[in-house]
């Protein structure tokens, strides 16, 4: 379905014009409300798409086409469906979120701070939004710039330029086989039809030979899983949790791009071949969800066992993909938008905690449940809600990709349940010694509680983890005529 309103379009255009302004006005104070005012205007457009948009339709709404380099035959093509329309609004909510937690700690360069987070939050919504191979790309690879500058110019630690460069080096590095694999389906296309093709409806349309399908899905999945990320290609994570802002590591963690390209691109144009490929994708879910819990038990520090916990709940999401049924897709979808909330919605606490005490280290906390229990209080909602607590937006999610993959890979199953037990103890554990007991530190003693817009993003936050975790089914309504379209594609 199209519009006459270019609904889409705008969304990205009001952001790079809000990071213009965020720049050329000349009081810097200025900066922080021209971005938190521009997020809010797509905010808005968020709504009037999500009420244009018809949940019951399995196909591509909204859609909007233009010749981009008609001599390749690329084009400016956007569109969103079931599967990706939730993450609209979860990504503008994160970014305002992002923004307010940001409000009063940048003090260099703000308007180069808030410009870089408008042009960021645009890369993001064209990911989610690109029907084209090569704009998605370009959406995809634009990302980095803006993150390299974020990370290595307001980084918490002293190695934040090392953490920059090594994530830039290692998302590039990833986005060469993607290319490869959007080039092969193109000259696939040329070979049966005359003509290349980068749009996905004509991919998913344009059969491949069997020994092109699995290069193209293995491609495909080395370069998304980089940034999913996947273990052993995870490396980056922990260090960018630990060296880069805090409130944008909650981006990192809260934005999995990587699981939604799998979900978009790699599974359906090579679907045999993801079929085939079915115990790869099990496989790298099983271990990094019990490598990720594992490590996270180890961690002394609240960021360093946020990005392994981050790295084990996306392992379920693989699984729940690898499951290849309607509830495994509903689970991943939902359980990706719930990420924007519950893991952006805790690293962004985690961000008032270290702004107030210097430090995330539990041998410099302690006792912080006295000086800031709003803090401490939201804090642990969002942490049941990491642990998939009934009532809370991650029971469903979880739930339908535990059922999911134990119908079709039982041990798998079986070891995601044993995960959820360690990360119980991890979360609770951590818990337990960074806010009960004494307080060690008097900065923790003397440390002030939520603030008046602080508590209001916690508040949000909260709502949504709680207003989902009690009535899903609007939006698993909303996902499930695409996602049984998805798995109608398989053989």
């Amino acid at each position: 379905m199209s519009t006459p309103l270019p609904l889409l379009t705008l969304l990205f255009l009001t952001l790079p014009v809000g990071a213009l302004l965020a720049w050329l006005l000349p009081r810097p104070g200025w900066a922080k409300r021209v971005a938190l005012g521009t997020a809010l205007v797509d905010l808005v457009l968020c709504a009037a798409i999500l009420a244009v948009f018809d949940p019951s339709q399995p196909g591509f709404q909204l859609v909007q086409r233009g010749d981009w380099m008609p001599a390749l035959n690329i084009q400016y093509l956007v569109g969103l469906d079931g599967i990706s329309v939730l993450f609209l609004p979860a990504t503008v909510l994160l970014f305002i979120g992002v923004i307010l937690a940001s409000w009063n700690s940048v003090t260099p360069m703000p308007r180069l701070y808030y410009s870089l987070l408008l042009l960021m939050e645009t890369m993001t919504l064209g990911v989610f939004c690109a029907l084209d191979t090569v704009l998605f790309f370009l959406f995809w690879e634009l990302s980095l710039v803006p993150l390299y500058f974020l990370v290595s110019l307001w980084g918490v630690g002293a190695n934040r330029r090392y953490a920059a460069v090594k994530y830039t080096l290692v998302m590039l590095a990833g986005g060469v086989p993607l290319l490869f694999g959007f080039i092969l389906l193109a000259f696939n296309h040329l070979e049966l039809a005359g003509s290349l093709a980068f749009d996905l409806p004509t991919l998913l349309d344009t059969p491949l030979q069997s020994g092109t399908e699995l290069w193209v899905f293995l491609l495909l999945l080395l370069g998304f899983a980089v940034k999913v990320p996947v273990f052993p290609l995870h490396t980056w994570l922990p260090v960018v949790a630990m060296e880069g802002p805090v409130a944008v590591a909650a981006l990192l963690t809260g934005l999995k791009l990587g699981a939604y390209g799998l979900i978009r691109f790699a599974v359906p144009l090579a679907p045999e071949a993801a079929r085939d490929l079915h115990w790869l994708l099990a496989g790298l879910g099983t271990v990094g969800l019990l490598y990720g819990a594992v490590a996270a038990l180890a961690q002394t520090n609240l960021r360093r066992m946020l990005a392994y916990a981050s790295l084990s709940h996306v392992g379920l999401v693989l699984l729940g993909i690898a499951s290849f049924n309607t509830q495994g897709v509903q689970g991943a979808v939902l359980q990706l938008v719930n990420f924007s909330i519950v893991a952006g919605g805790i690293f962004l606490l985690t961000g008032f905690l270290h702004h107030r005490i210097g430090s995330t280290d539990i041998l410099q906390l302690g006792g912080a449940v006295r000086s800031m229990p709003l803090l401490a209080g939201f804090f642990l909602l969002f942490s049941l809600a990491g642990m998939g607590m009934p009532g809370t937006s991650g029971f469903p999610a979880e739930l339908l990709l535990l059922l999911a993959t134990l119908k079709t890979h039982t041990g798998a199953g079986l070891a995601a349940l044993f995960a959820m037990v360690v990360g119980a103890a991890y979360t609770l554990g951590l818990y337990r010694r960074a806010f009960f007991g004494p307080a060690v530190s008097p900065v923790v003693a003397d440390a002030a509680d939520l603030r008046p817009r602080e508590l209001g993003v916690a508040l949000a936050f909260a709502l949504i983890v709680l207003a989902v975790g009690l009535y899903p089914m609007p939006l698993l309504e909303a996902i499930r005529p695409a996602a049984e379209a998805w798995v109608a594609r398989l053989p």
